[in-house]
């Protein structure tokens, strides 16, 4: 299994000098399995991994799965920027989401609708499928994914992609201190080799100004990490206002609870 961040920053894109090192594109994360791709959420940061795709499959037809966490800007940004969409019927994404609000197609389709885009769906000429998916398990080729909702406001879903070779959580966009979704999260991450987790907030400002905001930070990554019995944290979805050097004393901080720590940063590479 390989992961590789291609957006990594929360709520907004912040392209700014002092951001450089992690990024400002928002969350999207690729796996490879195999020859099966694997895409998680479609922040900015999906624009550049559709330039990616264009480039190494060239002629060849782009297969994907797509699991989108839930439908707040910064997790759908890139989806009208996304080329592979455009480019032919013979590209084929398979979107998986929960409809408890609505269906990611009516999320689409409102998002490039006027006022608010030039050019509607239409014009995608890629086959695009629409499966929802709730908290459980479903099977994929030889990948097993399942998905636990989180804490966060009008929900979020965390996924956990078990394979012969490694077991790795996405649990983007979660508040602490609900027991029933503390206990979804720690046991998404039960025994998994990464665990990519929200650490938006300090937890001085969590505690000050940010409570009900549905987002967590570093000290709880490492609460779950440590009850869970996880292996590495991957610190992610990091606030607009933290900066290059902010998030570097955040992973400093947290490696004195917890060794195998890191941030997110976009290109970043983990094999599992």
């Amino acid at each position: 299994m390989r992961v590789k961040f291609w957006g990594v920053r929360g709520s907004t894109p912040t392209p700014h000098p002092e951001n450089l090192r992690y990024g400002g594109n928002t969350s999207c994360v690729e796996v490879r399995i195999g020859d099966s791709l694997y895409i998680f959420d479609c922040g900015t940061g999906f624009r550049a991994l559709g330039q990616q795709l264009r480039s190494e499959f060239n002629s060849r037809n782009i297969c994907a799965h797509v699991f989108v966490s839930h439908f707040h800007w910064d997790h759908i940004q890139g989806i009208p920027f996304f080329g592979p969409l455009y480019d032919k019927p013979e590209n084929r994404f398979l979107f998986h989401s929960s409809s408890r609000t609505r269906s990611l197609k009516r999320v689409m389709e409102e998002q490039m609708t006027s006022p608010y885009f030039p050019v509607d769906m239409t014009e995608m000429k890629a086959h695009r499928a629409f499966y929802d998916f709730e908290e459980g398990s479903m099977p994929l080729d030889d990948v097993v994914v399942q998905g636990s909702w989180l804490n966060h406001p009008q929900g979020c879903m965390g996924f956990r992609i078990e394979t012969k070779t490694g077991v790795l959580v996405y649990a983007t966009d979660n508040e602490p201190g609900d027991p029933e979704f503390d206990k979804n999260v720690r046991k998404l991450a039960a025994g998994a080799d990464v665990l990519i987790y929200d650490s938006q907030y300090l937890p001085d400002e969590y505690i000050a100004r940010k409570r009900g905001w549905g987002h967590s930070h570093w000290r709880e990554a490492i609460n779950i990490v440590m009850e869970s019995g996880a292996k590495e944290l991957v610190l992610f979805h990091h606030d607009p206002d933290h900066d290059d050097a902010c998030i570097d004393n955040v992973v400093k901080e947290a490696r004195n609870y917890y060794p195998k720590v890191r941030a997110a940063a976009e290109g970043m590479e983990l094999i599992l």
